[in-house]
């Protein structure tokens, strides 16, 4: 299992980082892998309405040259916490984002954790030292995004 996790703050409420965070089709602004990441629509969602707990997002990310695909969904959205659960056959990415109201703006702590499966979970000392690289790069990347909201 690779695990990385990161605390920032940035100068937007609370509400409006939920709010923005929450529809991971944005993660196209704010993750430095995600080359696409669209809304799905399933028999529970017709994926044009709100974002709810169930919505489902295809993303596409690079990672390290190569295409990965995943099927992400939300697990758990609350007022200062969102989940997200994305899967294919070779890894589960759990993303548990909690925030906190600070003095002008909002505290993040964003939580990464990539479960590999089969023979996939040879490559986990090797990715480790990818996905800090990438946690750094989210944290600035996302900083910006949301500052800018």
């Amino acid at each position: 299992m690779v695990h990385v996790q990161r605390t920032f703050t940035v100068t937007r409420p609370v509400e409006v980082v939920v709010g923005y965070l929450k529809d991971f089709a944005n993660a196209e602004a704010w993750d430095p892998g995600t080359q696409s990441c669209t809304r799905e629509a399933t028999p529970d969602d017709p994926g044009d309405g709100p974002v709810e707990v169930g919505a489902t997002w295809h993303n596409v990310s690079k990672v390290r040259g190569k295409d990965t695909e995943l099927t992400y969904r939300l697990e758990r959205l609350e007022p200062q916490r969102l989940t997200f659960v994305g899967e294919n056959k070779t890894a589960t990415s759990t993303d548990d984002i909690t925030f906190a109201a600070t003095n002008g703006g909002t505290q993040i702590s964003y939580d990464s954790n990539v479960v590999f499966h089969g023979a996939a979970k040879l490559a986990d000392p090797f990715m480790r030292r990818e996905f800090e690289r990438l946690g750094d790069e989210t944290v600035v990347k996302m900083t910006k995004v949301l500052n800018d909201l």
